[in-house]
């Protein structure tokens, strides 16, 4: 039975309100943002190991949000560290399905209680000995802490990597399970163009970047876990000598308007074909956007 978050998803909405402000009508993170139209043409490889609709043979339709992590919709492009490229597949079947990826590979928590808490703690102004208790309460942080700390100036959103975080289950045909972990690789790795615009253009550089890019492309690869890979802890990195290979390729084509930013990225509404894990933070995820989103869909 799953667990229901939603007393949580209050918490912790109220909590990121008390540090970032209330924006009336955003999203309570990843408030900044804007959509493309996009083609995933998948290759095939996938179907030894799903039947998912969208990972068999046949191109389907997509919409891609980018965007900067902050709370705050008029954050400096600059000074958000982390960035997210969060998906939205159309099936053949008129059903869709998501991947919701950040530009960090881990997350910072091995529960959504934990999440909440440093984020009450953030809330407070925490001061040196405050952090010291946390990271030793909460060891599992360290990792993704330190990769945002290291983490070099965000040059462009067509050239970085986009990681889902969480680990999934492929169901083939025979009702084999298979778990894997997604990454987004972008065809251009480097932009010096983007470079120079991010030293005149602090504020909004990120979207102007992008719309003079496109059309760009991603391709995603997929990761094979092995027996005591974790797979309900997003904490947790997997051995890189893990099988990796390509399934498919994201062609993003043009700038679109969405009126009113109605669509929830929920990464637990997957097709047929694919499982999620018992990881609790994924599952929390569902009921803090949908707190979320009802705020925003009535201009809170």
């Amino acid at each position: 039975m799953e667990k229901n978050y939603s007393d949580l998803a209050e918490t912790a909405i109220e909590s990121i309100e008390k540090i970032a402000g209330t924006h009336p009508g955003y999203r309570r993170a990843h408030a900044k943002g804007s959509y493309y139209e996009a083609v995933f043409i998948p290759n095939g490889q996938a179907i030894p190991y799903t039947t998912a609709a969208h990972l068999q043979q046949e191109s389907v339709k997509a919409i891609v949000r980018f965007s900067d992590s902050s709370p705050n919709p008029k954050m400096i492009d600059g000074l958000s560290p982390v960035k997210g490229m969060s998906v939205q597949f159309h099936l053949p079947n008129e059903e869709v399905t998501y991947l919701v990826g950040v530009t960090v590979p881990v997350f910072l928590t091995k529960t959504p209680e934990a999440f909440v808490e440093i984020i009450r703690l953030a809330s407070q102004k925490p001061g040196p000995r405050d952090l010291v208790k946390m990271f030793i309460k909460y060891p599992e942080s360290r990792a993704a802490f330190r990769i945002i700390q290291h983490t070099k100036p965000f040059l462009s959103y067509s050239t970085s990597r986009y990681y889902p975080i969480h680990a999934f289950y492929f169901v083939n045909g025979q009702g084999e399970r298979q778990a894997v972990k997604y990454e987004w690789v972008p065809d251009e790795t480097f932009s010096l163009g983007a470079k120079k615009e991010a030293a005149i253009h602090a504020v909004d550089y990120l979207e102007k970047e992008l719309n003079e890019q496109l059309p760009v492309g991603f391709t995603l690869y997929i990761t094979l876990g092995e027996e005591g890979d974790a797979v309900e802890d997003s904490t947790a990195s997997w051995p890189k000598e893990r099988t990796t290979f390509a399934i498919g390729r994201l062609e993003i084509s043009g700038r679109i308007q969405h009126p009113n930013d109605q669509v929830m990225f929920d990464p637990t509404v997957v097709p047929a074909g694919i499982e999620c894990p018992d990881d609790p933070v994924l599952h929390a995820r569902r009921d803090l956007y949908a707190a979320s989103f009802k705020r925003r869909i009535k201009g809170l």
